[in-house]
Parts: structure tokens; C-alpha cells; sequence
């Protein structure tokens, strides 16, 4: 039940979403003085409606989105009255159109940012200073996590009858405990502790401090064997080596919380992060199409595959359900960062498309001017209808493969 709650919620945030995207573009455009006739939510047959001046607003039946009406988004509308020509969209000043089309990507990002503050001030942000590379990872202090055995692989997997038990729990130690010497040696960081370790033999006893809330203690204990490969080369072949039967709990915080003025200056370096991440994201996206039908056909779903909105309203669910509630929002906040971005590419129908028209128009009559020829005038919306048809061909055929992984092989997050 909370998973259906969170995945219902998720779709309500993401409707909403798209909703605002369109109160943008109606927003800006009425400031400017253009007409707009009709503003809904959802598409479909109108289940509700009132007029409050020249506009209509209501909401249809199919909850996917919205559209706002802008009289004369083109040159080569033919539903314009004579009336209204005046104020058609395509008379405008380029600057104009181009804040009323970018308007939409621009309040998702506003959410985003919002978003984001919110979280920095209350749930915390992601320490980009946590660990995740090996190097990083050896230099945090030796803080230890018992492990339940030793498995003598270099595979993970769970405790097999057999295996031996953990020589760090033999010793008395436990979670939290921080190693500071093995056999005399000082050890200042995880990566010394391994070294150290690696310097014993399976069947050496090694003579362990450590402090534990702020005491220290001394234990010792027999190592146990398994199979590693060696510490400088990760893919190495694998050999028997000397095991404590323990791992590192990380001191670094996985996530920080700050200050409402602080908050600011952490909005922006996420925000630069997940920019650079929607960039190369967007750019991996032709390579993930043969994975996504690796999934739909069976195969494993690879995590780093795009989601529909099918999909990130799994995902939601699944975070409610588990009150994961900074997965919740970065979802909400990657979601909205990644439409405001995909929007602005300068490909018909997006709005990014009709942006890049209009200063295409500018620059060839700014060129035309110069030269001394006549303004060629408007761009011919008819004579891109192929190219268009052709994103939207190639936009349909995406996301019904990214929705029909989502539904037949789904990415999960936490295990059931």
C-alpha cells in the first residue's frame, strides 16, 4: 500500500510538474500581451472548464500533461482571427518569443532549485566529498564493520556452512571499533590496515589496538585465509592472503545539511553537478537503446539504462515505501532538471526547436539586411513537417521502449 501511495504520489508531482511547465509559457506570454485561448491540464475529453476573460481553463480527462494555446505560434497558422493578428505569437520581438518558449524549461528548473535548497536545508545534500574510488576509500580511518565470516573468494555472497568465522568477532571487536596499530605497526587509515594485513600470513596471530568510544583496548586474534587479488591491481589474479574478516565503515558523511544562507552556495555546486550529469546522460542516450531491449527481451536491467516516467514513478514508490526521502526528491529533482534540459534542444516540436527557429529567422534577416537583399521573411513551418515527424517518430519509438522496460523488467532499488 505505501508503494502504490508513493508511486501515485510521484505521478501527482510529476503532473504537476508539467502542468506549471505550461502556466510558464501562458504566463510569460500573457505578460507580453499575446493571446492565449486555452490553458488545461491532461488531454482527452474536457471533464471540467470555466472562461475567465479571452481564456479557458480546464481539465481533461487523460492526466498526461497539459497545453497552453498561444494565438500565431507560427507564421503559418491558419486558425488565427484577423482580430487577433495583431497580437500573434510570430509579430513579436525574438527576445519575446524566445522567454515565453524557454519559459517552460525555465520553472523546471525554478523547482529544481527550489527542490534542492529545501533538501539542503533539511534532508541534506550528497557529500561530494564521500568516498567511492579505492584511493579514497583507504585513506578513511580504519573504522571497522564486523563481517558474520570470512568467504574465502574474491566473489561476494552470503555465509556458506563451512566458511570460517570472522576473526575480528573472535577477538571481541566491534562495529565502530577504529584499528590503530597491527603488530605494532601504526595504522592511520583503512589502506594501512589492508597493507598491514597483506604483510601476514593465514595462521599468523596479529596483535590488534584499537579505540573504541574514545578508550583504547588491545585484542588479538588468529587471521583466517582468502583469496584476493593484489591491493595495486584490482583485476589481478587472485591468491591466498590473510583475512580479519572485516570491512570499512566510511566516516565521512554520505550526506550534509546546512544553513538556510549556506544552502545557496550548496544549491549551486549540485546543480552544476547535475548538469554535468543530464549533459552526459543525454549523451549516452543512443548507446542504452540496445540495452533497453536487452531488458525488454529478457536480458538483465542495466541500472544506468534512462526510466520513463512509468519508470521514475516505480522508483518513487519504492523510496516512500522505504522513507527514502532524498531518493524521493532527487528523483523529483533529476526528473524535472532532465525535461527542462531535453526541452531546449533546438529540435522541432520541443520548444527548443521553435527557439532556434526564431534566431534563425533573426540572424538570416540581420544577414540579408547587410547585403542589401530582401528579408526572406518566415521560416516555413510546412517544409520542416518531415523533419518533425521524424523526431517525433524516433521520440515515440524511445519511450515505448523505455515504458516497456519499465513494466516487464523494472530497475529497482532496494531488494524484496
Amino acid at each position: 500500500m505505501a508503494n502504490l501511495l508513493g508511486v501515485a504520489l510521484f505521478a501527482l508531482a510529476i503532473l504537476v510538474s508539467v502542468s506549471l511547465h505550461e502556466a510558464g509559457h501562458m504566463v510569460t506570454a500573457k505578460a507580453f500581451g499575446m493571446k492565449v485561448t486555452r490553458y488545461f491540464v491532461g488531454f482527452g475529453p474536457t471533464l471540467w472548464s470555466f472562461k475567465r476573460g479571452e481564456t479557458e481553463y480546464g481539465i481533461k480527462g487523460i492526466p498526461l500533461g497539459g497545453f497552453c494555446k498561444i494565438v500565431g505560434m507560427t507564421a503559418q497558422d491558419d486558425d488565427v482571427d484577423p482580430a487577433d493578428e495583431p497580437r500573434a505569437m510570430w509579430r513579436y520581438p525574438v527576445w519575446k518569443r524566445t522567454i515565453v518558449m524557454s519559459a517552460g524549461s525555465i520553472t523546471h528548473f525554478a523547482l529544481a532549485l527550489i527542490a534542492i535548497w529545501i533538501a539542503a536545508v533539511t534532508l541534506g545534500l550528497p557529500n561530494q566529498n564521500f568516498p567511492t574510488t579505492d584511493a579514497q576509500i583507504r585513506q578513511e580511518p580504519a573504522v571497522i564493520a564486523l563481517s558474520d565470516c570470512v568467504i574465502p573468494d574474491s566473489a561476494p555472497r552470503a555465509c556458506a556452512p563451512g566458511d570460517a568465522a570472522s576473526p575480528a568477532a573472535q577477538a571481541q571487536l566491534r562495529d565502530g571499533d577504529r584499528i590503530t596499530s597491527v603488530n605494532g605497526t601504526p595504522i592511520n587509515n583503512y589502506g594501512e590496515l589492508l597493507v598491514a594485513l597483506r604483510g601476514l600470513k593465514p595462521g599468523d596471530t596479529a596483535k590488534l589496538d584499537y579505540v573504541r568510544d574514545g578508550q583504547p583496548g588491545k585484542t588479538s586474534t588468529v587471521l583466517a585465509q582468502t583469496q584476493r587479488p593484489p591491493l595495486d591491481d584490482p583485476k589481478g589474479a587472485v591468491a591466498p592472503v590473510a583475512a580479519l574478516g572485516v570491512g570499512l565503515v566510511p566516516t565521512t558523511p554520505t550526506r550534509l545539511t546546512y544553513g538556510p544562507g549556506e544552502a545557496f552556495g550548496a544549491t549551486a555546486d549540485f546543480t552544476r553537478e547535475l548538469a554535468v550529469g543530464t549533459v552526459q546522460a543525454l549523451q549516452r542516450l543512443p548507446q542504452k537503446v540496445p540495452a533497453l531491449w536487452t531488458a525488454i527481451t529478457g536480458g538483465e536491467r542495466d541500472v544506468d539504462t534512462p526510466i520513463s516516467v512509468v519508470g521514475a514513478s516505480r522508483l518513487g514508490g519504492e523510496a516512500f515505501a522505504n522513507k527514502a526521502w532524498l531518493l524521493f526528491v532527487t528523483l523529483f529533482i533529476s526528473l524535472n532538471f532532465f525535461i527542462g534540459v531535453f526541452n531546449l534542444l533546438p529540435l522541432l516540436p520541443l520548444d527548443g526547436g521553435h527557439i532556434a527557429i526564431a534566431w534563425f529567422e533573426r540572424a538570416r534577416s540581420w544577414l540579408y539586411a547587410k547585403i542589401g537583399r530582401a528579408d526572406p521573411g518566415r521560416v516555413d513551418y510546412l517544409k520542416l513537417m518531415p523533419f518533425t515527424y521524424v523526431v517525433i517518430l524516433i521520440g515515440g519509438v524511445f519511450t515505448l521502449l523505455t515504458i516497456t522496460a519499465d513494466v516487464v523488467n523494472p530497475i529497482t532499488l532496494f531488494p524484496r
